[in-house]
């Protein structure tokens, strides 16, 4: 049996508990931060006016009616082009691959600024219980483009 005696010291006491409440507070603080950079670009999204609010905090645009709304099932495993377009959501904090299997709605908006004023294009932003969980910005032309929500600083031509 092996017995430990300690002599308390009341002073070492006090020093040991303010540095651990220190230490806590850092990492409740730094988490915090993590966190809050993670979801930096996620919104609650009950409805079109919130969807609209969000797509014009990026600087866009839009026709303020969805042009389609269209329920999605986000596959539990991605093919190459679903990895493809995860890539372009975890760039700007989202995360396609926790939500395998659920049906989300996507919502798509007409773009009426976009830097290149020959460029049609739209926005698209999925929404999971009132959450959006993905977006981006999009052309169908034949040489089109896709990229995030943010608003583009260069336009390639």
């Amino acid at each position: 049996m092996i017995i430990v005696t300690a002599k308390f010291n009341r002073k070492r006491a006090v020093i040991s508990v303010v540095a651990l409440a220190i230490l806590l507070a850092a990492i409740v603080v730094l988490a915090g931060r993590r966190d809050a950079a993670a979801s930096a670009i996620a919104a609650v999204a009950k409805n079109n006016g919130e969807r609209v609010a969000y797509l014009k905090s990026f600087g866009w645009e839009i026709d303020e009616v969805a042009i389609e709304e269209q329920d999605v099932v986000i596959p539990r495993e991605f093919s190459d082009v679903y990895r493809q377009y995860n890539e372009i959501q975890t760039q700007q904090g989202f995360n396609l691959a926790k939500y395998g299997g659920v049906e989300a709605v996507r919502y798509t908006y007409k773009i009426l600024n976009y830097p290149d004023a020959d460029v049609s294009a739209v926005a698209d932003i999925i929404v999971y219980r009132n959450e959006i969980i993905a977006g981006d910005v999009q052309s169908s032309k034949l040489d089109g483009f896709m990229h995030g929500l943010a608003y583009p600083t260069e336009v390639k031509k």
